[in-house]
């Protein structure tokens, strides 16, 4: 048949080989499909022997195929391997749901005779900044305006109307009204519509539902409909494709739930889970052969996300073979877990094969610094370096300029408020202008009326000033921190607006670390901005042999021989904010899974114990993976447990267990012929701790080896 020869040809001609599942994802090209494809299991190559089989085998002309990809870059690598493919053959028609939105849009208002511009960049935060000003009756900080964008793009693809948006959970007090009069300063032009990337959606949305000619001429235009990455399309996304398909339903909607990690931007898996009350002639294919990882890693990682509850139950396997346990390293504090992956890139050959992975962006920059002195090359995926411009780093910087001339009014008009001091900004503008001069800390006791309480600190943080000099950076942040009160007014300042005062402290304390390898203030602040210059460096595609430094959202859709996950415990992944809700929980797990799936080879997830003094505890789905290394114990091995009671003392040397101290180390599985299977926690000079299954044991070591009690632990 012509379908069988389509794919030994393209066996003969590609080397290419797809299972049934793909196959049938290729050729079932009428009508609706959902094709949910686990990680790994060969998506993008399945995508476009579906569009070469359209083309080359049922004669359709590329122009009627519309491929709708998540991101520009997703638009040109499918292009990039069509072409590579198919390279005979023209191409579909790639691109992203902005791009189709953008000429629905600039048709639809056309035929009204109006003109549109984009509102993005500068122009986009002057109207943000306009409308905080008008509701707060100040610009609002850097964190508001980019909380109160995510916010506006929340509210927008999950089509809330505007009157409704204050019945929404807000990012800060009085956001949604901010939010609002954002809109009515962006269409307060009579002469042009302003739109952002997200009122094209939805004018693009709206033309297809309420303009029938506008309608048909783009449902005519495409004869097939893919979209890929679907589980990270909104429900005004999803529209746009509903109206697009009406006229023939010929859509395949690529997706995995279980890697919907932007709900926080509007994206919505349910409508995945709902997928047949929309399309009820759809048909469901499951691409479960994961081509990518270990073994343990597929298992593993199959095992982790089946605890969440809401998702296509899907059963990812492979016939790859065994790569080595997966590592659970806890260590001492974030200073060792720094040391540690930082030596082992040392040891790597192949740099470029390697990530270090994590949820926030903050956690890159102590590896950035350590990366950057040790000259390891690293690559920054979708590189964040607002750090170095960040409002708590630049308070830092005017707190220490302000020790270089204590006459600098305008410099402790900045900072005087971040003291504790409780004076108003008017206060300290009218001080700022004013011709009083000398030390400001005297100089500010003239001019305003103050109470006993507030001239006693500021004559205590004189004092502080006078030492300051004599101080190397690192002791200079601590002592910013706390005699001068500003960490307390950082947790003060969260409260009020909705900020994270851990993430705020996390920034003054990565600080702290690039200031212990200075002497002076002008020295730190040069270090930072090289810092900075070598964050830019490393937003450029390597040449050579790099580590990869990502996100985890950031991480999606790549893959690697070895995976750093790191600081993984408990506020950081999941959050405290995701432990309050099933959902945000749910999304969570979904996030530290597409870390898992990263990896095809070694995986290994570093915790630590304490953190300036404070006992921190392991991320909660650590433990739970954890919980599937080491399997609750049957009834059989309880036997044995009780049966070793009575067994003589007396143990023969195993010959198959481990002799050599340097297999031991934290974080290694092993195996205990009485307790099961184990994970090493220390190693001393005297002693071994394990946490087993159902309880942890430590050992005396010098018996441990010369037995060889303990064999490696498979899976």
């Amino acid at each position: 048949m012509c379908m069988e020869e389509f794919f030994e040809r393209k066996k003969r001609q590609l080397n290419i080989e797809l299972n049934d599942v793909q196959k049938q994802a290729v050729l079932t090209t009428e009508g609706p499909l959902l094709l949910l494809a686990c990680p790994g299991s060969g998506k993008t190559t399945t995508i476009i022997m579906r569009i070469g089989y359209l083309i080359e085998e049922l004669g359709v002309k590329p122009k009627r195929i519309k491929a709708i990809t998540f991101s520009k870059a997703s638009a040109r690598d499918m292009l990039k391997r069509f072409s590579a493919l198919f390279p005979e053959l023209p191409a579909a028609d790639f691109s992203t749901i902005h791009s189709l939105a953008f000429t629905i849009s600039k048709k639809w208002l056309a035929k009204q005779g109006r003109q549109f511009t984009l509102l993005e960049g500068y122009p986009k935060q002057n109207a943000l900044k306009a409308a905080c000003r008008f509701v707060l009756k100040e610009n609002g900080t850097e964190d508001q305006l980019n909380s109160l964008s995510t916010y506006i793009s929340l509210m927008k693809n999950q089509m809330v109307p505007t009157e409704k948006w204050t019945e929404k959970d807000e990012p800060f007090e009085q956001a949604a009204k901010i939010a609002r009069q954002y809109e009515t300063v962006k269409n307060a032009s009579v002469e042009t519509t302003l739109l952002d990337f997200d009122d094209l959606l939805l004018t693009a949305e709206q033309a297809m539902r309420m303009d029938e000619n506008l309608g048909a001429e783009f449902q005519s235009k495409y004869d097939y409909i893919l979209t890929d990455e679907s589980q990270d399309t909104s429900l005004v996304q999803h529209k746009i494709v509903e109206h697009l398909t009406a006229m023939h339903g010929n859509l395949c909607v690529v997706a995995d739930d279980d890697q919907s990690i932007y709900a926080w931007r509007g994206a919505d898996p349910d409508y995945l889970m709902d997928f047949k009350l929309v399309y009820p002639e759809a048909k469901l294919l499951y691409m479960e052969q994961n081509y990518r990882s270990s073994s343990e890693v597929v298992t593993t990682s199959a095992a982790f996300i089946k605890r969440n509850k809401k998702r296509w139950d899907k059963k990812m396997h492979t016939e790859n073979g065994s790569r080595g346990a997966i590592q659970l390293r806890r260590l001492n504090n974030p200073k060792q877990q720094l040391e540690y992956v930082t030596y082992e890139l040392l040891a790597e050959e192949e740099l470029s094969e390697v990530a270090i992975l994590f949820r926030n962006n903050a956690s890159s920059t102590p590896f950035v610094n350590e990366l950057h002195r040790r000259g390891i090359p690293f690559y920054m995926k979708d590189a964040d370096d607002k750090f170095f411009s960040h409002w708590v780093v630049q308070d830092i910087l005017n707190f220490m300029r302000l020790s270089f001339n204590l006459e600098r009014k305008d410099i402790f008009a900045k900072i005087a408020g971040k003291m504790q001091l409780f004076v108003s900004k008017s206060t300290l503008q009218q001080f700022e202008r004013s011709t009083i001069e000398g030390n400001v800390f005297e100089a500010f006791q003239e001019m305003a009326v103050l109470k006993d309480s507030q001239v006693r600190k500021l004559d205590a943080y004189k004092d502080v000033y006078k030492k300051i000099p004599d101080m190397r950076p690192a002791q200079i942040i601590r002592m910013i921190r706390y005699e001068l009160s500003y960490e307390e007014s950082l947790v003060s300042m969260s409260t009020k607006f909705g900020y994270r005062a851990d993430s705020l402290k996390g920034i003054l304390d990565t600080l702290e670390g690039i200031a212990e390898q200075t002497r002076t203030m002008v020295e730190f602040a040069e270090q930072l901005k090289t810092l900075e210059e070598a964050v830019q460096e490393a937003k450029k595609e390597p040449v050579g042999q790099a580590v990869t430094l990502s996100t985890f959202h950031s991480a999606k859709g790549l893959e690697f021989k070895r995976v750093f996950m790191i600081d993984l415990v408990k506020g950081t992944i999941p959050s405290e904010e995701d432990l309050t809700d099933t959902q945000l929980l749910e999304e969570a797990r979904r996030l530290f899974y597409v870390g898992m799936t990263r990896a095809k080879e070694r995986l290994e997830m570093l915790s630590y114990s304490s953190e300036d003094g404070k006992s921190k505890e392991d991320s909660k789905f650590v433990n739970e993976v954890r919980g599937i290394l080491l399997p609750k114990r049957t009834d059989s091995t309880k036997q044995t447990s009780s049966l070793a009671k009575s067994a003589p003392k007396s143990v023969a040397v195993n010959p198959n267990g481990i002799g050599d101290l340097k297999l031991l180390e934290s974080g290694t599985l092993v195996k205990h012929r009485v307790f099961g299977k184990g994970e090493i926690i220390e190693v001393s000079a005297e002693s071994i701790e394990i946490r087993f299954a159902t309880a942890t044991k430590r050992l005396a070591l010098q018996p441990v080896l010369e037995k060889r009690m303990l064999e490696t632990a498979d899976l």
